[in-house]
């Protein structure tokens, strides 16, 4: 087996060589008509497929019931059209180059402060496009409705997990609901379709039914990335073992990621097929609920995530309280909008450790108090 060898290993010339080589691609390659990358310059159809040629060609290429991207979209403020892009490619494009959408790199999705590999929310946001992209395709749905409701849908969770929600219950009119919390407060700026928005708002399977039929698949591969991902997490901490799964599952859909996911990718599909429902057989529905009754009893309420989970809320309590009382410490506070609905979307648009560091600060809190694992250095 050949030795790589780096072209500048052990040696400072080679860093030197390498920085002259990026230095020089300053300009790019300068023709008579274009700058290029590379050479040679690389040749296209010169016809451009702007927006309406690709509304049109989604319009033929769709099942009958889904969604269809006209104009600028259905939006709260009206907008112009883009020139290239679908409503629905906005919508996506705009989700993915939000602050809230990239803040979900430092939140819980089960472990606070994830090793290397274990899931964030961000991540986790991404496998479920994946799923639900793959399901869309299949069924000629919207695929960029999809993806936008997908890399969206929560955008609304605050730190330290689904236990945020908790700690915010008390201090909203309703209660705190990470689902359309973050459609309707965290994503408003964006201005997005009426469509996303009630694909994010409605995603959790304890809400109303989503509108469009891309807001349904989104549902059902939420569930199918969390339960499969958050058992490999797990197993790969050595918090269960693989052959812990019941046997109704491992018979069904086996005990790899990637037999759990071509299992229930292949039913969603198989039964949209069949019966002309987006849902699962009754089969594999039973066979998705063991698994994830399987996650709850042996994951997410196992000993130490109760006591992670009661920290964090203690802390965010704590934490809300205290601002509350010192509104003028949130930044950008806005004196003529309700400032404890500006105070609870602050703390609840906090990362893990940017909430932790602020308590430890603010309340002077011992990280000992912290969860435990938490590195807030």
């Amino acid at each position: 087996m050949q030795r790589w060898e780096g072209t500048g290993s052990g040696h400072a010339g080679g860093a030197e060589e390498r920085r002259a080589a990026w230095t020089s691609t300053g300009r790019g390659n300068v023709g008579e008509h274009w700058v290029t990358a590379h050479l040679p310059a690389k040749r296209v159809a010169r016809e451009v497929y702007n927006r309406e040629l690709r509304e049109e060609a989604s319009r033929a290429g769709l099942a009958p019931g889904a969604a269809i991207a006209s104009g600028a979209g259905s939006r709260v403020t009206p907008e112009e059209p883009d020139p290239l892009r679908t409503c629905f490619q906005r919508d996506r494009d705009r989700i993915l180059h939000s602050d809230a959408f990239r803040r979900l790199a430092g939140k819980t999705q089960v472990f606070v402060f994830p090793r290397d590999h274990q899931r964030t929310r961000l991540t986790h946001a991404l496998e479920v496009s994946q799923v639900a992209s793959s399901i869309a395709r299949a069924l000629r749905l919207d695929v960029d409705l999809t993806e936008a409701i997908a890399l969206g849908h929560d955008c609304g969770h605050g730190p330290g997990g689904h236990a945020s929600e908790s700690a915010l219950q008390p201090y909203l009119d309703g209660g705190f609901d990470h689902a359309p919390w973050g459609a309707y407060e965290v994503l408003a700026p964006l201005n997005l379709c009426r469509e996303t928005l009630d694909g994010i708002a409605n995603h959790s399977w304890s809400r109303p039914a989503p509108a469009t039929l891309e807001g349904e698949v989104v549902a059902l591969a939420d569930r199918i990335a969390y339960c499969t991902h958050d058992f490999e997490d797990a197993w790969r901490a050595g918090i269960i073992g693989q052959g812990e799964l019941p046997a109704e599952v491992r018979a069904a859909i086996g005990i790899s990621r990637g037999s759990q996911l071509n299992a229930l990718i292949g039913d969603v599909i198989g039964l949209a097929a069949d019966r002309g429902a987006i849902g699962l057989s009754p089969a594999m529905g039973e066979v998705l609920a063991a698994f994830r009754g399987f996650n709850y009893e042996r994951i997410y309420n196992r000993p130490d995530s109760r006591q992670q989970g009661e920290a964090v809320i203690s802390l965010l309590r704590a934490l809300t309280e205290y601002l509350l009382a010192h509104p003028e410490l949130v930044p950008d506070l806005d004196p003529s909008f309700d400032p404890k609905r500006q105070v609870i979307r602050h703390v609840a648009g906090m990362t893990d450790r940017y909430a932790f560091q602020t308590a430890c600060n603010l309340l002077e809190w011992s990280p000992e108090r912290l969860p435990r694992g938490i590195d807030i250095s």
